[in-house]
């Protein structure tokens, strides 16, 4: 939703659905963690009045501690944080986001070993999906980084049922490279809020994955 009209978010939520969207993912930035600053629990709280949707929300945050409370409160349905941001904490973080009726994820930036996940899939109360950024952190429209599909590859190998997204650049022309990868959730920005039509880049994309899972 970064990529969509910020003054209008309930409608842009209400047709990216209508368009076939599985789950709205919401960058939350602090100014930080990443230079951007975007949104926080008070727009969480305010969409959600206006839809059931999944809200998959992604914290670019120094302390991702400080959000799960207001993030629970507000309705946010996923919660993935860096795991660059949480080497102290994660397994508190864990278990709080869970117990705020939340799903956790955790996410890295390109430079950072996919070794550094390991641990949390692993754990006896473990994140429930692992988000590869694609591009570096911070801000939409950049360019995907093709050399990230190792890591793809590497933990789709390692944990056959994990829930794997990917995030930035993603598009016709990089969707078969993700999903070859064995990535199974997509996050799109540009690439669909840019588009005449929407609907049709879901639908190219969705086919991808689909196709993929089915053969192998």
């Amino acid at each position: 939703m970064l990529s969509s009209d910020f003054a209008n978010l309930a409608s842009e939520a209400e047709r990216m659905l209508n368009c076939g969207a599985d789950w709205l993912h919401m960058d939350i930035m602090d100014g930080h963690f990443v230079p951007n600053l975007t949104i926080g629990a008070p727009v969480i709280e305010s969409l959600r009045k206006h839809t059931k949707a999944y809200l998959d929300c992604h914290l670019m945050v120094t302390n991702p501690l400080d959000y799960v409370e207001p993030l629970g409160k507000a309705g946010a349905s996923g919660f993935t944080f860096h795991v660059e941001a949480s080497r102290e904490n994660w397994r508190e973080l864990i278990q709080r986001i869970k117990s705020k009726g939340m799903r956790p994820g955790v996410a890295l930036n390109p430079g950072t070993p996919i070794e550094e996940v390991y641990p949390l899939v692993e754990f006896e109360n473990p994140v429930e999906m692992v988000l590869v950024l694609t591009v570096e952190p911070g801000f939409g429209g950049q360019k995907f980084m093709a050399d990230m599909m190792d890591k793809v590859k590497t933990l789709r190998k390692k944990y056959p049922s994990l829930d794997i997204e990917v995030d930035g650049g993603l598009g016709p022309s990089t969707i078969d490279m993700a999903a070859s990868a064995g990535a199974n959730c997509i996050v799109a920005g540009s690439s669909v809020f840019g588009a005449p039509e929407p609907s049709h880049i879901i639908s190219l994309m969705r086919r991808s994955v689909e196709e993929c899972q089915k053969n192998n």
